[in-house]
């Protein structure tokens, strides 16, 4: 079947949950150059898709002490249309900020106001959702119930980006919300299957303290779902759609 867009980025998407989930690999990377491949043949609609392949291959260099290859990775999505400022401000590329080259393709890349908001939103999310995790878990920690409790996603945004770069941040932020709530799920049926197991086989299973804690967790779940969606992003009335210089770099702080 002829890739598509649609079939490419739901690509992009797995291998980057495979990577947040088993770790780089030489199949995810392989995966990821086939992926740059492909959407070449694309043509202009498939350029994003090629920029999220070489953005990905540039950060797992850097990750590896491949400074040179990183950057020659990052320029050629600069060139296919990454424009994540934002995400040229993180801790494991703000090494890479001395290097002439990496300042050179920086510089070359064009943001709008409202895809700046959008980004900024993009990467605060990224975080929030870890902490959810992390909160879940530890919240878990002691349930005697036999429930299961989703992690709650804030939803993507719907807007139209005035830049296709903003696309790759959107599989970014789906990815990590995909790892987050697999790893989510995998504790708790963990957890679930213990408790079946002493129901089972020794009574020693406290049924009332039980539906106590299946009770407070479907309360925290609903609290956490009411409190990711309000964090939906929503569009700052008159920011700018003109095409832009990105902010200077070592100007912005990451969210945190």
């Amino acid at each position: 079947m002829a890739d598509t867009v649609h079939s490419l980025a739901d690509r992009v998407h797995e291998l980057l949950v495979e990577i947040g989930t088993s770790g780089p690999s030489a199949v995810a990377a392989a995966g990821l150059h086939d992926v740059v491949a492909r959407a070449a043949a694309l043509g202009p609609d498939g350029a994003w898709l090629a920029a999220a392949g070489r953005t990905t291959l540039g950060v797992l260099a850097l990750a590896h002490g491949q400074g040179d290859q990183a950057v020659a990775h990052l320029d050629a999505a600069v060139t296919a249309g990454l424009n994540d400022c934002v995400m040229f401000h993180a801790a494991p590329l703000r090494p890479l900020h001395g290097d002439p080259r990496f300042r050179a393709l920086y510089q070359r890349m064009r943001i709008t106001e409202a895809d700046l908001d959008e980004l900024f939103w993009l990467h605060r999310e990224m975080q929030l959702v870890a902490q959810d995790a992390q909160s879940a878990m530890v919240d878990d920690l002691g349930r005697l119930d036999t429930g299961v409790s989703l992690l709650p996603l804030a939803p993507m945004p719907t807007r139209v980006p005035n830049t296709r770069g903003i696309l790759i941040a959107r599989i970014d932020l789906a990815a990590t919300q995909t790892v987050l709530r697999q790893a989510a799920l995998k504790m708790d049926f963990q957890r679930s299957s213990g408790n079946t197991s002493l129901s089972l086989i020794d009574g020693s299973w406290d049924y009332p303290q039980a539906t106590r804690d299946a009770r407070y967790a479907d309360d925290l779940e609903s609290r956490r779902q009411r409190a990711a969606e309000a964090r939906a992003f929503v569009e700052r009335p008159g920011a700018g759609t003109t095409l832009a210089f990105c902010p200077p770099l070592g100007s912005i702080t990451y969210p945190a």
